[in-house]
């Protein structure tokens, strides 16, 4: 993965990566390089984890060894993406979906305990985001978002890095022995990533042109 010139963020962003988010063979990807180059802060917990991994091997027949393995990995790139023990940050919650407080309570237990003086903007990653009621999140100082609205509000600040990174996903993913299905633009309108997809196949078209 190129080296990526990190951006100036004047607050730290916390991201909250649901699992649903996680189960992306190259969104995961994608967005854990965009976090090391400093887009943003992940948060995730031991029960969203738990989540992806088991989802993960019951729909793509993926080994649990090598999903332990790789949550293994993010865990050590970003250490401090743990938000610990966010049960207690579930009380008081309730008009959103009870199964998703506890992603909730992830970006709530991670903003507490980041230490940061200033209040950080903190947002949940999903796809599902009817289980997340925006009237409580903005009530806790939250906000939810996709992925696909999420990337191209970043494309808008900086194509070339967003660009550079989903190549690189996707040459990787290659190297790895993952067969292509497509072309990047093909993958993003597979992963649902419309959006992007477009900015991305209008950007193509201009390099050769």
């Amino acid at each position: 993965m190129p080296e990526l010139i990190k951006p100036s963020l004047p607050r730290a962003h916390f991201v909250v990566l649901d699992a649903c988010v996680l189960m992306s063979g190259i969104l995961r990807p994608a967005l854990l390089a965009l976090a090391g180059a400093g887009r943003f802060l992940p948060l995730w917990s031991e029960r969203i984890g738990d989540e992806w991994r088991r989802n993960a091997a019951r729909l793509w027949d993926i080994p649990a060894t090598t999903l332990e393995s790789e949550w293994q990995i993010m865990k050590t790139q970003f250490p401090r993406a743990d938000a610990g023990d966010v049960l207690p940050y579930e009380t008081g919650l309730r008009y959103s979906d009870p199964k998703d407080w506890h992603v909730i309570a992830a970006g709530l237990a991670g903003r507490a305990r980041s230490g940061l003086a200033h209040q950080p903007e903190v947002t949940v990653l999903t796809w599902n985001l009817k289980d997340f009621n925006r009237t409580e999140l903005r009530r806790q100082g939250l906000d939810s978002c996709d992925p696909d609205r999420m990337l191209t509000r970043w494309w808008q600040q900086d194509p070339l890095a967003i660009y550079t990174v989903l190549s690189a996903t996707m040459d990787d993913l290659a190297a790895q022995g993952r067969p292509r299905q497509g072309n990047l633009v093909e993958t993003l309108r597979r992963e649902r990533m419309f959006r992007l997809a477009r900015l991305v196949d209008a950007h193509e078209m201009r390099s050769a042109a």
